[in-house]
Order: C-alpha cells, then structure tokens, then sequence
C-alpha cells in the first residue's frame, strides 16, 4: 500500500508549498479574480461611510417587508432597484484599471448601440426644448461610458464619472417610485414624454451596471434582444418579425412587470436578496465551520477521506450559498490543501472541490435560493419540489464520491487520522445553537410559509442565537466560541455584506428582463423551439437514414439530438452568469423547445437548470474550476476538464429524468422508478470506473469504452437496452482479476 502519487498525478502541480492553507489575503484575492459578483472595491473616508450607510438601509428594507408585509410589487422591486443600481457604481471598479484596445472595442461598440437608441427615440419624440436638453445629457452620459481613465487612476478610487451613473443609475428607479401614481394611475396606457427619456437611461445604466459587474456576456445578450425587437422585418426565415419601434420597446421594458422590473428582478427582491442575506449572516456566525466540522466526522474516516469532506462540506454549504465560486473558494480553502497533503494531485483535489461546490446549487432542501425561482415559475408547491430534486442531487453526490472513493482507492489513500476528526458530543456543545435557524427556517418552509417569511425568522434567529456563547461564557462554559457573536458592529458589517453580495444578481436579473420582455413581445422563445425542433428532426433523419438494423425511431432519435441541442444551448448562455438569472434565461427560451417533445414541464426545467449550473464546470468557461485551480497551484484547463468529468453524474441525470420521469415524481410508477434507480445507479458505477480507469484492478482501454457505452445504455428506459447495458457493465466489473495485484 502506498501514498504516492503516479507520475501523471505530479504533472502541472505545484511544488510542496502549495499544500498550506491560503491566507484571508490570498483567498480574498482569489474571490475578486474568478467571482465578478465579489469584486468589490476596498472603500475608505466619506465614500465608504455612504456605501455602508445605503447597503445596512438597503438589507433592513427587506428584512423588514420581509417580516411585515411586502409593498405591491412595482413599488417594492423600484425600491430595491434603486439601492442596487446606485450602489453598484460605488461598489464595483472596472473590470481593468487601464483601458486596453479589447476594453476599447467593447466599450465603443456599447457606445455605438447607445447612440443608435438615442437616435431612434429623438427622432420619434416631438421637437422641445426638453427633447434637446436630453439628448445633450445622454450624450455626455455615453461619452463617459469609454474608458477615459487616465493611466494613474485607482481602481479601487470612485472616479466622478462613477458618482455621475450611480445618479442616473438609482435615478431611473426613483423616478417611478416618486412618480408612481401619475405613471401608474393617472396616465396608464398613455406614458408622458419624460417616461421614455427615463426609460433610456434605464436601458444604458443597466447594461452599464451588468458589464460593471458581470462583464461584457450577458450585457452582449442584452443588446442582441434589444437588437432582435428593433430589427425584425430585416431578419431572415423563421426569425423574421413586424418589428418594433423604440417607444413600444421602452413602454414595454420600463412601465410594467415585463421586463427590468418583471420576474426576474422580483424574485430577487422577494426571495433571493434574504437568503444571500441569512447565507452571510449565519456564515458569520460560525455555520460554515460548522458544516466541515460535521462533514468531518461523516467521511473523514473513509479511504479518501479528505476528499470526501471535500464533498460533504461542499455539499452543505452550496445549500445556502447563491455562488459556486464563492463556495469553492470558502471550503477550498480548508480542503483542497487537505486533499495534497493526503495524496491527490492538485489537479484532482481542485476538481473535486468545483464539482461538489456546484452541487449545491442543485441539493435541497435550500437549493441556492434557485428552488424559489423554480417555484415562481413552475407554480409547484416548495415542499413538493424539494422533494422532486432528492433524487437527481442523491445521483450527483453519490457519483462525485464514488469517483473519489475510486481514486482513493487506485492510489492506496487511507482515511483522515483519528486527531484530526472532531468529535462529536464536542461539536454539538459548541455549536448546537446553529441548528435553530436553520432548522426553524426549513420547516417554515416545509409548511408552505412564504419563502421571504422564512428567510425572516431564519435572519432574525440567527443574529438572536448568535449570542448563545456569550451567554453559555457568562454562565461559566467556556467550551463556546464567542467570536462569532454578532455584535452591533459585526451585524452592520454582515448587512453590508448581504447586499453587496446581491447587488450583481440584481444588475444580472435587471438585464435577463430585457430577454424575457422581448420574449414575450416578439415570440422568441417559440421561434427558438421550432428552430431546435426542426434541427433535431433533420439530424434524426439522416441517422435513421444509415440505420441499417430498422431499430431506431425518428421520434426516439429526434427527442434525443433535441436534448444534446439544448444541453450545449444551456451550457453556452450559462457561461460565466449566476446561477439564478441563468436559469431564468434558460426556463424562457430553452426549456419551451423540449415541451415541444412532449416532455414534462418540471422535467424540462430541471434539465435545462442542471445543464446551466454546469457552465460553472464547462471549460472553457470554467469559473468554479478555475478558482479551484488558483486555490490548488494546477494548470486551470486540466482543472476544469477534470471537474467536468466528475460532473459527469450531473450531465448524465437530466437525461434520466427526461426518459424516466418517474425519478421526477412524475407520472410515477413504482417499477419506473425502480428500474430507473437501479439503472442509473449501475450506469453512475460503470461511468465512474471508465473515467477513473480502476474498479478492483486497474482497466484497459477496450474496458473503458465497454464501461461507457454500457453505462449510457443503461440511461434508457427500454428494457432491451438496460439488459444489455447491464450485462456489458456486470462483465466488465465482476471479470476476475486474473492474478493480477490490486492496487488495494
């Protein structure tokens, strides 16, 4: 038995001095460079007090809606809206502190498309003395949108043009909260010349705000939108529409739950912005450690130990986490050292911690605040669909562990040593008190209590059991530890937190309603679905074309080559955008394609939200992975590729489900269910073995492949093809091992 690593392990690793634990410095660093949602600015004077001020006002105006009583829904998503968009400028530097030739083409080509708009309204609005005023002030408005910046200047500085669009960028929402009833009331249906002006600078400060704070991607589907309403009658075959003038577009966008302030941006303000919150809070408040602690005991023991806590931990705390990277980076900064130290590669450790990170995401019962957004849209019950989720999370963790336990295996790795596990009786004494408002706030949801209800007693249980180890110290026990309080200081620091952390995802969803505005306007996730519907017939005409065997079904083939379509569309606009406003993207326009197939509708949404999450693993956009790798000292490629593979479980279930909707809960059937189950556990068994290239001994390449292939069958629902997937993978896995010597 032996703890080295084999040669193809050491290759792309760092030396030995990668296995410490990073700094706070390090991981902070680490965070700001792969996490564009944590990129903020290191504020100090005047600046930073304002900052401090708004966010602390920002996250108590939810808490407390949240736990007396929401405003109606246009009022409250304008309010949030308004903190969100003026703070982001504040909050967030450039992407670069000096202007590049790449920055510059970006920039001029968001100009050019601002300047394309400004064109089209003053040419439809009437000649005024308003009309010119504005035009002079969006003009100088867009002349700041290039990078100007002098070579010298401080990113971390909040430059005037900073303060001049976090103005316009708080101004647009204000406007419709301070003119609500004149919009609103007295002139519905007949918006007043000033409201499209508005609505102008709420389309250029929103796509400034998510280039701010996402970058350029989703700001570039934005514009295409935008592009697409305008554009119609010049598009060609079946993209081709009536088209759109730009006052249409604005009314459309900015007056109403349409677009900016339609779904998107309501969820966030209703469901996610609490559950950031409460995520920060109970963080603080030692629930992090908590969960490794717990995942210690549960797997330390285990071959691979160290790994596997990996896995657990992650698991855990991606529940409550909104961001895969920050999950990677908070756990992996404890565990991937861990993992080197214990015998995985960097390469391999690194991977590990992004797959379960991005697990997260999709384990209930919390899900990553996305479960709420499902709920919206779906309009299912919350308790039934944690429940539907059980089984497609149970298939991803148990792959990533049972490729760990595979490698862990073929390299001789033994378990963590008894002094490192804690025990127990210990960690509950010290830390029983964390368990309250989680607890409280998943059977509050359990009991069908408003989601922002329980995210309330949840935020308010935390802060109030918080003080337990002062009060347990006071009372003589010391075993308690009372830096975790949240003190007044401490609280106003996690407020602060909370709503910095939600002010990307609020830019993200504020642009995602561009799409979903000109969805529905246009029709544009019809014309998606027919286009991949009609794709994935020709291809399956031509297959069923060199079929030789009579087997194969134009229908089977069409609904599988329709799904292979989606997954990659899912996978491309996932890349690089979190995880809520990419589903919302995904449930419009990809997930209406697969209904065309008649799929069922939640399993349609879980298929397209699995492959989305995936984004975060998917080189060559893999965030997750790449942070991963910085924490590791591995090349980020391999890193990432390796991460994808051991996600293999999560690409593989959304295609179960979709056969075999019975793991769904639906239209279920006992032995669909069985069969499924069983299948899809032996096929995860036979997939992990092929990639990890071990089961018992170590396996040849002509087994791999059988591994494979087996493994694939055995995701179909036809019994014929179970039988003899089964029987390739049972040949495979129990051939004797022929005298050769385990590396067991």
């Amino acid at each position: 038995m032996t703890n080295e690593k084999s040669p193809t392990e050491t290759r792309g690793d760092a030396p030995m001095e990668a296995d410490r634990e990073l700094t706070a410095d390090e991981v902070e660093a680490l965070v700001r460079e792969y996490d564009s949602e944590s990129n903020f600015r290191n504020l100090i004077g005047p600046t930073a007090m304002i900052v401090t001020l708004a966010s602390v006002a920002l996250s108590l105006f939810h808490v407390y809606t949240a736990g007396f009583g929401l405003l109606n829904e246009v009022m409250h998503r304008t309010i949030h809206l308004t903190f969100v968009m003026g703070l982001i400028f504040l909050v967030f530097p450039r992407k670069r502190a000096h202007p590049t030739g790449r920055l510059w083409v970006e920039s001029l080509i968001f100009a050019g498309f601002y300047l394309y708009l400004l064109y089209s309204l003053t040419q439809t609005l009437p000649a005024s003395p308003l009309k010119l005023v504005f035009s002079g002030i969006m003009l100088a408005l867009i002349t700041l949108t290039l990078p100007l910046n002098r070579r010298e200047a401080d990113p971390g500085k909040v430059a005037l043009r900073d303060w001049v669009f976090a103005a316009f960028g708080a101004g647009f929402s204000a406007y419709l909260t301070i003119f609500f009833k004149h919009i609103f009331i007295d002139n519905v249906g007949n918006p007043p010349e000033p409201v499209y002006m508005m609505g102008l600078v709420a389309i250029v400060m929103t796509l400034e705000a998510t280039r701010r704070t996402m970058g350029p991607m989703l700001a570039y589907i934005g514009i295409g939108c935008l592009l697409y309403a305008l554009l119609g009658p010049y598009l060609p075959g079946i993209l081709a529409h009536r088209g759109y003038g730009i006052t249409r577009i604005i009314n459309h966008l900015f007056v109403g739950t349409e677009g900016i302030y339609g779904v998107a941006v309501g969820v966030v303000a209703t469901y996610v912005f609490h559950f950031v919150l409460f995520g920060i809070l109970a963080q603080m408040s030692g629930l992090g450690q908590l969960f490794i602690d717990l995942a210690t005991i549960i797997a330390g023991r285990a071959s691979g130990g160290s790994a596997k806590v990996s896995v657990v931990s992650s698991g855990f705390f991606g529940m409550i986490s909104g961001s895969p990277i920050a999950n990677t980076v908070t756990t992996g900064a404890f565990t991937i050292p861990l993992m080197k130290k214990s015998g995985f590669s960097g390469r391999f450790a690194g991977a590990v911690e992004a797959s379960a990170s991005c697990g997260g995401q999709v384990t209930p019962p919390i899900m990553g605040a996305s479960a709420f957004v499902m709920t919206e849209m779906l309009g299912v019950p919350y308790n039934e669909l944690i429940l539907i989720a059980i089984v497609p999370a149970a298939f991803h963790y148990i792959a990533v562990l049972l490729m760990v336990h595979l490698e862990a295996k073929r390299l001789g790795l033994q378990g963590l040593s008894a002094d490192k596990i804690p025990q127990f009786g210990a960690v509950l004494a010290k830390s029983w008190h964390l368990f309250v408002p989680l607890g409280v706030m998943v059977v509050m949801l359990l009991m069908q209590y408003t989601p922002f209800l329980a995210a309330f007693w949840g935020i308010i249980l935390t802060i109030a059991f918080s003080y337990v180890p002062m009060l347990m110290h006071a009372l003589g026990n010391r075993t308690m530890d009372t830096s975790t309080v949240l003190t007044p200081p401490r609280l106003i620091r996690g407020f602060e937190d909370g709503a910095k952390f939600a002010l990307a995802i609020g830019a993200a969803c504020a642009c995602v309603g561009f799409l979903l505005g000109m969805t529905t306007l246009t029709g544009l996730g019809f014309k998606f679905s027919a286009a991949v519907v009609q794709l994935a017939h020709d291809v399956a005409g031509f297959v069923i074309g060199l079929d030789f065997t009579g087997l194969l079904s134009e229908n089977g083939m069409a609904l599988f080559f329709g799904l292979i379509f989606v997954a990659i569309a899912c996978i491309i606009m996932g890349a690089g955008i979190p995880t809520t406003p990419t589903y919302i993207i995904l449930a419009s326009i990809a997930a209406p394609a697969l209904t065309e197939f008649d799929v069922p509708l939640i399993a349609t949404h879980f298929f397209v939200f699995y492959f989305g999450v995936l984004a975060d693993v998917t080189p060559p956009v893999a965030l997750a992975a790449y942070a991963a790798a910085g924490l590791a000292r591995s090349e980020p490629m391999t890193t990432g590729t390796t991460a994808f593979r051991l996600s293999m479980g999560k690409a593989l279930v959304p295609f179960m489900f979709v056969y075999a909707p019975s793991l769904l809960f639906v239209d279920f059937t006992p032995l669909e269910f069985i069969t499924a189950l069983l299948s899809g556990l032996l096929g995860i068994v036979a997939l992990s073995a092929a990639y990890i290239g071990w089961f018992r001994r170590d396996l040849v390449l002509l087994e791999k492949i059988l591994l494979t292939l087996g493994g694939l069958f055995l995701i179909s629902t036809h019994w014929g093809a179970i039988t003899v997937g089964a029987l390739i993978v049972l040949a495979v896995l129990l051939r004797p091992i022929s005298g050769r010597v385990s590396a067991s």
